[in-house]
């Protein structure tokens, strides 16, 4: 946050927080908190919930036993109302560094096991935007004053596969990338025209059940290989009179850590094994038959060797994003510095589990020369502080599903609401990423 100074003033202290259960995208309980200040400024968070989770993530506090089928977060909930509010209360809700810091010392363990990262993310985003309707700014101007001017590239997922749907199609995600316009409404135009273009295209070839949506808003269709997918993308880009070379691009999300068989060191895509160095290949493939820009997670999430290597090897050419592979944690994020291990990173405030730890992500990838992709979860909400944050650090890139369910067109919706306050927006385009495929 740009806010450096903090003169004592009443008006910015704690008055109360408190969490309630509401419900995510799947119809599974999620905690909200709201907090207020004695300036009467309000700031109200909720916590999303991811399907595809890396293994070094926050853990979320579910409650078990049989109500909820075992989703429960009365227990989160109670943490927040009676261990984190009593010990937050009457502080500076500006001092984000001090609170955060606070809740993860009474929480205790490396993960957030205790208090649950549902509890603290949801918290420390509140607070942090409390300060901000105290402050009298919107969101992502508290979070990056008058430089905020940045609209992000939206990455759209618009076919499913993985576990976000329930057909065979191993790779996670089909994503398009609006990036060849001057503005975020043209971007969001062509994206939303595309989808409907993919819609006719799925129906008529595959009938009225290709067209049910998966968790994030992609069409979900009985495709089983990565090609037939990518085909019928560059498909739907020409049919909606755009060109997928110079104006919608692809990128991929392979969660490939889900089709990676650990007892047998190999992937199996398709039916068929594929070492480390054979899946590179295959990549190495995609990326020279299709306008591929991004790929996500391409080798499992443990592998940074492989990721060094993929990285090496098609780093100049496309965004090789680490999502499993860094859990927004600035630990993993050193190693894979170190070892030029991928060149961008997906930020989740979840997967870390405070605002002021994600800025700290953010900063290092920034130093570093990473690109940062700020993300939703397959289980979202209506909250729309991804948007706010990835103008208020001008991440340049975004990724909040498919331009359909409203918890995804929420964000779309709230950077539409930002480019319109904004004086002078900036849309960065190609620059957000490498470079035109």
């Amino acid at each position: 946050m740009y806010i450096m100074s903090y003169i004592y003033d009443e008006s910015f202290a704690i008055k109360d927080i408190k969490a309630r259960m509401v419900l995510d995208s799947r119809g599974n309980p999620t905690i909200q908190v709201k907090t207020v200040t004695e300036g009467l400024g309000l700031g109200i968070a909720n916590a999303p919930s991811g399907a595809s989770t890396g293994a070094h993530e926050a853990v979320e506090i579910r409650d078990g036993g049989k109500e909820f089928k075992g989703k429960g977060v009365s227990r989160a909930v109670e943490n927040v109302n009676k261990v984190i509010a009593p010990a937050l209360i009457g502080l500076d809700s500006r001092r984000q560094q001090l609170i955060d810091r606070k809740m993860i010392e009474i929480d205790g363990t490396p993960n957030k096991s205790r208090l649950g990262g549902n509890a603290i993310v949801a918290t420390s985003l509140s607070v942090a935007k409390a300060a901000a309707s105290t402050m009298g700014l919107p969101f992502y101007a508290y979070l990056g004053g008058y430089v905020a001017d940045t609209l992000p590239v939206p990455m759209l997922n618009i076919i499913n596969g993985g576990v976000h749907a329930g057909n065979k199609l191993d790779f996670q995600e089909f994503m398009i990338v609006p990036a060849g316009f001057s503005s975020f409404k043209e971007a969001i135009k062509a994206a939303v025209e595309v989808y409907a273009d993919l819609k006719k295209i799925l129906k008529e070839k595959y009938g009225p059940q290709a067209i049910n949506v998966g968790d994030e808003g992609g069409y979900a269709p009985p495709i089983e290989k990565v090609r037939d997918a990518l085909d019928i993308l560059i498909q739907a880009i020409k049919a909606a009179g755009y060109d997928p070379w110079n104006q919608v691009v692809i990128a991929l999300d392979a969660a490939s850590t889900q089709f990676y068989r650990e007892d047998k060191g190999v992937y199996v895509l398709e039916g068929t094994e594929y070492t480390r160095e054979q899946l590179i290949d295959f990549y190495e493939k995609l990326v020279s038959e299709y306008p591929i820009v991004s790929i996500e997670d391409p080798l499992q999430e443990e592998d940074f060797e492989g990721f060094a290597e993929i990285t090496r090897r098609l780093g100049s050419k496309v965004l090789i994003v680490g999502d499993d592979l860094f859990t927004t944690n600035p630990a993993r994020l050193k190693k894979g510095i170190d070892l030029k291990a991928g060149n961008a990173i997906l930020v989740k405030v979840n997967q870390v589990g405070t605002l002021s730890e994600t800025l700290e992500v953010l900063k290092m990838a920034f130093t570093n020369g990473y690109r940062a992709v700020i993300s939703h979860r397959s289980g979202e909400t209506e909250d729309t502080s991804i948007a706010d944050i990835s103008v208020g650090v001008g991440a340049g890139l975004i990724k909040t599903g498919a331009p359909a369910r409203g918890e995804r067109t929420a964000k779309y919706n709230r950077l539409l609401e930002i480019e319109e306050e904004l004086d002078n927006p900036r849309y960065p385009g190609f620059s957000a990423l490498l470079r035109k495929p």
